[in-house]
């Protein structure tokens, strides 16, 4: 029988920030072999590129498939665990949910249910590669159960995301006569000034769109007028991105350069009968997946307030009650495939 804790654990002590993935993609395919053979299901290494690939384990036809990423943001640190929760870099995002769905699998194959399947990815936060790859190979599947952590609430709505670097131009000078350079690093900050005071939209059920500068680089030294700077920023969404992107060309003006990233869209999910509910404002694959691998739900273990830090966790009881979850879930939407 699978252990939750144990396996999360595992997985949590293997560096998988995002691109190198291959150690913990090679953990799965291990721990994953013994339950394919067991109950004659099929594993497969699914190719990204380079040395990175997704997993993919299915027992009879994968009507319903369960998935989430390999990835963590950095930077790395090894788990621990105390009475309630386990820490460590991907113990909520999302390593503790792998954990939970084979869990799940092995579950439900004990109980005689087949016909669902397993997809871990790479890549989803950076720019979803994996899902992308997936997406373009799709298996069948008519409903995809994506685990990213909800507190085990299914999610009825997610925020977009529109991802941007701001980069500006300007021209070295000695700093005892900045007159004859031209600083990029104040026209970048001018331009930054005027983002900030961008009126964002809101929506009823999602909220009001945010943003977020999340890194800001540039020059060369204290006594160089700076002739390069540059900032990346994160716009959570809501509502259609077009002026949004508009209004971001117009307030940087002529200082900088705005180039787009990424954009993904809000998703709305719907309603499964029996199963507490919540919005939430982050990103996921599901927007890339599309309907490739079929009707989308969004569950899984653990709080988000947490992923991304120093404090990230997975409370245990959470990965337990995400296993069982999982389960009647699949079981419902078999019954409806």
């Amino acid at each position: 029988m699978t252990d939750i804790f144990q396996l999360t654990r595992k997985l949590v002590d293997i560096e998988s920030v995002t691109n190198h993935e291959a150690a913990v993609g090679e953990c799965l395919l291990d721990t994953l072999s013994p339950l394919s053979a067991r109950f004659s299901g099929q594993l497969e290494r699914c190719p990204v590129k380079a040395d990175r690939f997704n997993v993919f384990a299915h027992w009879g036809d994968p009507l319903v498939t369960l998935s989430t990423h390999m990835d963590t943001v950095p930077p790395f640190f090894p788990s621990r665990e105390d009475a309630d929760s386990i820490w460590g870099r991907g113990s909520a995002d999302a390593k503790g949910i792998i954990a939970s769905m084979i869990g799940a699998a092995e579950g439900l194959l004990e109980s005689g249910v087949r016909d669902f399947g397993l997809l871990f990815v790479v890549g989803e936060e950076r720019n979803s590669a994996g899902a992308l790859a997936a997406a373009r190979n799709p298996r069948g599947s008519r409903f995809l159960i994506n685990g990213e952590p909800t507190e085990n609430k299914l999610a009825l709505a997610t925020k977009g995301l529109l991802r941007c670097e701001i980069e500006a131009r300007g021209k070295l000078a000695h700093s005892a006569y900045p007159e004859l350079g031209d600083s990029a690093i104040e026209k970048l900050l001018d331009a930054l000034q005027q983002i900030r005071r961008m009126a964002l939209p809101e929506d009823p059920v999602l909220g009001r769109s945010t943003l977020n500068i999340g890194v800001i680089s540039g020059g060369r030294a204290p006594n160089v007028v700076p002739d390069a700077a540059m900032a990346e920023l994160a716009i959570r969404l809501v509502g259609d991105a077009a002026p949004v992107r508009e209004a971001l060309i117009r307030a940087v003006g002529d200082r900088a350069e705005v180039r787009e990233i990424l954009c993904i869209p809000e998703i709305r999910f719907d309603r499964l009968d029996g199963f507490e509910t919540s919005i939430v404002a982050f990103t996921t694959d599901v927007p890339v997946f599309g309907n490739s691998w079929g009707k989308p739900y969004l569950l899984g273990p653990g709080t988000i307030h947490v992923a991304h830090t120093s404090e990230e966790r997975v409370s245990k009881k959470e990965l337990l009650a995400a296993s069982v979850i999982y389960q009647q879930m699949v079981k419902r939407l078999l019954a409806a495939a």
